[in-house]
């Protein structure tokens, strides 16, 4: 056997061992999650709120916790994807090509992706002891929102860059302005833009560190966006840290609860990602 086949095969290997360990570990979150979460599963944790001594084991559920989620998460990917289109568009379309600004405005977003949520949420608590807010939906929804941003952003920006660029150019040579080609560009890009949302929401309802000085937290649904908000990872890590077995369960419970939820919303994006790819024009 040569030395070009026993690379191949050594890297090859590797591959499908790396493949075997991420599946593997998948499989065995989900396993863990469902084994233990299943049993403490019933309908009041998702039908109810906290009643009294619920953190001690007592009767209630976490109802205001998913709402709370869904608000958050909703709210920071609507408002993230209205702030992200238009820096897409600036970046793809009215910015001059090789343009040392868009260069470094990518750049600036790389380094935004990478930082730790913990971070926006300090930032996020800064802003609102500046303007002497209190933790609140909104304050939640606003310090997301910029935790997102830099995700929506360089997503769709891949995907607006790899559409040819001889749509732009037939565009402009039947007298369209940047505006229209920007709209061509945009309904192009619908299924990327589906894709970037998911990955946003997923990164949003996940998240526990950046709501945890913002959002604050409250067994009661915010009827407002000046009152806190409970999510399903605080919900996860406070009834987790719980001494109590029972209220133990009721975490993995919730941890089931917002696995099943990104579940849905991912085979939901699925099913519109090619529903509009079939029908792009």
């Amino acid at each position: 056997m040569n030395k070009r086949k026993i690379e191949e095969t050594f890297f090859k290997g590797l591959m499908h061992a790396a493949t075997i360990v991420i599946v593997g570990s998948l499989f065995l979150i989900l396993w863990t999650v469902v084994s233990k979460g299943f049993h403490a599963f019933n309908w009041d944790m998702v039908s109810k709120v906290p009643e009294g001594g619920f953190y001690i084991g007592k009767g209630g559920g976490i109802l205001n916790a998913i709402i709370g989620s869904v608000y958050i998460t909703v709210g920071s990917a609507l408002l993230g994807l209205v702030i992200s289109i238009p820096v897409v568009l600036y970046l793809n379309v009215y910015s001059k090509k090789g343009s040392r600004f868009a260069s470094a405005t990518r750049l600036a977003f790389d380094v935004l992706f990478g930082i730790p949520s913990i971070v926006y949420g300090a930032f996020g608590f800064t802003i609102m002891v500046f303007f002497g807010l209190k933790t609140s939906l909104l304050a939640g929804i606003i310090t997301v929102t910029l935790l997102i941003i830099p995700i929506l952003v360089r997503a769709m920006d891949e995907v607006v860059r790899v559409i040819p660029f001889e749509l732009s150019d037939a565009a402009y040579s039947l007298g369209a302005t940047r505006w229209e080609t920007a709209k061509v560009l945009l309904r192009q890009s619908v299924p990327g833009i589906i894709t970037a949302l998911l990955l946003s929401f997923g990164r949003a309802i996940g998240d526990a560190a950046c709501v945890l000085f913002t959002a604050g937290y409250t067994d009661n649904i915010p009827t407002s966006l000046h009152q806190p908000t409970a999510t399903l990872p605080l919900a996860i890590f406070f009834q987790l840290s719980s001494p109590i077995p029972e209220v133990q369960e009721r975490a993995y419970a919730a941890a089931l609860i917002l696995t099943v939820i990104v579940l849905i919303i991912s085979i939901a994006a699925k099913y519109f990602s090619k529903k509009f790819s079939k029908n792009k024009i």
